[in-house]
């Protein structure tokens, strides 16, 4: 275990309204042993003000400017590359975490050394009592034919750092930039799901991901769902590709409606044009997806589910909060 446990990561641009109130929560998790990176991406208000002013009054905060604007998922990675800490956990600049949530998301991923990603959800995970560690294969299952798992944005997850840069980081695909990484990443390291509502999601209109730049972008997600079950690396079987095929097609049908009864028809004409699907295979597959709650959860040889090792997570986490405090005194 290295020196720092944690690397919060906190990107930035024009967030003078929310900023205060993503640090503050920062600063106020029950686990304190993380550094907080913030990242300002050329902001044109007084976001970078605000963060050094708090970086003035506590030394586990660090403050970079960038000299030109990177845009949103250029600067998370470069955030990463910044990270000294064993993990990496993005909190985005007008979000709030629960005080709980670090400490929650560090010690499960301390007991699961195999796991290189955790998620958690605005949820709690069904099929299983969380923390649950997916092989990709599982996750694949859950994603396509449970209840889902990839729909979080980058605060959703904490990484460990060594795993996400030799990921490659995020892609340069727009919003749905992490919707993309979650299906390269998933489909090739552990995955570990931990208790869901750790913080949250504030929702507002300067957010990018409510502009319609932003839903454009997303007409994209059907081809990279569709690519990623013909790639070499997806982990499910043939049947189970083809059951997922037919969780593609229907979500794709239901956008395509949804566009279609707002009036929103050149959006519509483009979800089309770029979902990547024939005809015949709209055809073929526009069935009933067969979804189930207990698609990719773990369970034991005996068919039962598999408990999460409760005395393993708490040893470690008193064993690393101890050990803090030993090196302290």
């Amino acid at each position: 275990m290295s020196e720092l446990p944690v690397s919060v990561l906190l990107t930035a641009f024009n967030r003078e309204q929310y900023l205060g109130d993503a640090i503050e929560s920062v600063l106020a998790q029950k686990f304190g042993d993380f550094e907080l990176i913030i990242v300002d991406d050329k902001s044109t208000d007084s976001t970078l003000e605000i963060a050094r002013k708090y970086a003035s009054r506590d030394k586990r905060i660090r403050i970079f400017a960038n000299e030109r604007n990177l845009g949103q998922f250029p600067n998370r990675n470069f955030a990463a590359t910044l990270a000294r800490g064993t993990f990496i956990k993005y909190h985005d600049s007008d979000d709030v975490m629960y005080p709980h949530c670090l400490g929650t998301m560090v010690s499960a991923m301390l007991a699961e050394p195999s796991a290189a990603i955790g998620i958690s959800l605005s949820r709690a995970f069904a099929g299983g009592p969380s923390p649950m560690l997916l092989t990709p294969r599982l996750a694949y299952q859950r994603e396509f034919l449970g209840e889902g798992m990839f729909a979080g944005g980058p605060g959703c997850g904490i990484f460990r750092r060594k795993a996400f840069l030799e990921l490659g980081g995020f892609p340069y695909r727009g919003v749905p930039s992490d919707f993309v990484f979650w299906l390269h990443a998933c489909a090739r390291v552990n995955v570990l799901t931990l208790p869901g509502d750790l913080f949250w999601y504030r929702i507002h209109p300067g957010q990018e991901a409510q502009s319609p730049a932003a839903a454009a972008e997303y007409v994209l997600s059907t081809r990279d769902e569709w690519e990623a079950l013909a790639s070499e690396f997806c982990p499910l079987d043939h049947d189970e590709r083809e059951r997922a095929r037919r969780t593609v097609v229907a979500n794709f049908a239901k956008a395509l409606a949804r566009d279609l009864r707002a009036g929103h028809f050149r959006l519509a004409l483009l979800r089309y044009g770029k979902s990547g699907l024939t005809p015949i295979q709209i055809t073929k597959y526009l069935r009933r997806p067969r979804r189930t709650l207990f698609s990719g959860t773990p369970t034991a040889p005996d068919g039962q589910f598999l408990m999460p090792d409760w005395s393993r997570v708490t040893a470690l986490e008193h064993h690393e909060t101890q050990s803090r405090q030993d090196s302290r005194q």
